[in-house]
């Protein structure tokens, strides 16, 4: 997608107005020229700059015009004064081609605008400042224009004004109504592209190799669109003007010509490139080396400038190209045993209750390939989490200012798979006086008789525990005699 900006539109009258062009992108993509009145270059002579006779028909004008744009047009023509004698040319054309302008100059060697003031030429009959020029000696502002500019017209620069609008519009534009040189400039699109690493990549950092197709200059011609020794040549459609001139209801528009995009200048067929067709860019592929650093999060989005899309237009000398940036999206792959909270690093931890119960010792696996032993308390319940200082995330991408491993433990319930084991657990419920723990063989309960405990009274008190040595002896005792009976 080309990106150049659109050339907008001016009103006039019949009578000679301020006539400008205002150009402006959302994304600030720019082309920059220079904004001028009409027929604001001071012109001697009209006539003599388009080498036609005073009685020269208006075809023989329109002739002389084309001939003469066709020669001086600035991207064809590299001689030194070349673009200031084809403003020239342009701004005689317009006097000239518009019959009340072309009067005024035969009457009074001059064209004047609607307030009366003298716009260009300084000679024909009367002249200026002569006996036929009723006004002579310009405007009571003094230059004769109250804008201050020597030449005596509307020749402002809008840029100078806007420019900072639009994030510092392009100084190198110069006035292009004035016969300074001019630049166009133009931006390729973004590229945008996603790369997939690993959990501890996006801890410790990684460089990573992108593959990528974009919008390339040419290698064949070098962006020009051209064959070797070809030139552009002047587009028919504008006539190097670079706009086509629309009327409507007394008023005259301007808008870009859709035929060469405002530049001017087209490339014949017998002319363009065989590689790129005239384009002057092509698909390319590309791989590009780039740093990710350490704690990068999910979702980050890098922008490597330079990197992305050359505008699809063709290079000249008055054309200035920027391509747009590459942007990597980053996507994190989720770790099975690992995740990020903020700086920390969470570790599920899974324990059988025992241990939760009893307390122990566990091996935590790290990020930096070590295990540490960490001890578990008595008593540890679902969900609680120790914290390791140093072993997490890098703080604002420095190793040696980390955060912290955070282990959370989440209890294991164990579930009985042979009688031995439930012959066990209920002893244990009974125990810890659990009377909400379901019993599978009521016979095997050790205390179902017996009195419940006095309040305060020792589970480790000897009455009771020769009870559990009752029970626990009586329910080995029916477990091995089952497994006798099975033979």
């Amino acid at each position: 997608m080309n990106r150049r900006l659109p050339h907008l539109v001016w009103l006039r009258t019949k009578q000679p107005l301020l006539s400008c062009a205002f150009q402006r992108h959302p994304l600030s993509k720019y082309q920059a020229r220079g904004f001028h009145g009409s027929a604001a270059r001071l012109i001697s002579d009209p006539y003599k700059t388009l080498n036609v006779d005073r009685n020269a028909s208006t075809s023989d004008i329109k002739k002389a015009y084309y001939k003469l744009a066709k020669q001086y047009h600035p991207d064809i023509n590299k001689e030194k004064g070349a673009e200031k004698k084809f403003h020239d040319i342009q701004a005689a054309y317009e006097i000239l081609s518009d019959t009340e302008k072309k009067q005024q100059f035969d009457q009074f060697g001059t064209v004047f605008d609607s307030d009366g003031n003298p716009m260009g030429g300084s000679g024909g009959s009367g002249g200026r400042g002569g006996p036929g020029n009723p006004f002579a000696g310009g405007n009571p502002f003094g230059a004769g224009n109250p804008f201050g500019n020597a030449a005596g017209g509307f020749s402002f620069n809008l840029e100078d004004l806007f420019g900072d609008a639009f994030n510092g519009a392009n100084r190198q534009g110069g006035r292009r109504g004035g016969g300074a040189a001019y630049m166009e400039q133009y931006q390729g699109n973004d590229v945008e592209i996603l790369k997939t690493i690993s959990f501890k990549e996006s801890i410790f950092g990684t460089n990573a190799s992108v593959n990528y197709n974009v919008l390339d200059a040419c290698n064949a011609c070098e962006g020009t669109g051209l064959k070797k020794g070809r030139k552009k040549s002047t587009c028919s459609t504008c006539n190097g003007s670079g706009a086509s001139v629309h009327y409507l209801q007394g008023f005259q528009m301007s808008s870009t010509c859709n035929a060469c995009g405002g530049t001017g200048v087209t490339i014949s067929k017998d002319d363009q490139c065989g590689h790129c067709r005239g384009n002057g860019v092509g698909q390319s592929s590309k791989t590009t080396e780039v740093k990710l650093p350490c704690g990068i999060r999910d979702g980050t989005r890098l922008r490597v400038s330079g990197a992305g899309d050359a505008p699809n237009v063709t290079k000249g000398p008055n054309v200035r190209t920027v391509k747009g940036d590459l942007i990597i999206r980053v996507r994190v792959k989720p770790d099975p045993r690992y995740s990020r909270d903020g700086n920390d690093i969470v570790y599920n931890c899974e324990i059988p209750m025992t241990t939760a119960a009893l307390g122990g010792q566990v091996e935590i696996p790290t990020l930096d390939d070590t295990k540490l032993r960490l001890k578990v308390p008595i008593g540890t319940q679902h969900g609680r989490t120790v914290s390791i200082p140093g072993q997490g995330v890098p703080i604002h991408g420095s190793l040696s200012s980390r955060g912290s491993l955070k282990v959370q433990f989440n209890v294991k319930v164990l579930r009985p798979d042979n009688a031995t084991q439930t012959a066990l657990l209920e002893a244990l419920a009974d125990t810890f006086n659990d009377t909400t723990a379901k019993k599978v063989n009521p016979s095997w309960k050790p205390f179902e008789n017996s009195a419940p405990p006095a309040e305060g009274e020792d589970s480790d008190h000897p009455s009771r525990l020769k009870k559990i040595e009752s029970f626990l002896s009586d329910a080995f005792k029916r477990i091995t005699n089952k497994k006798d009976d099975c033979k």
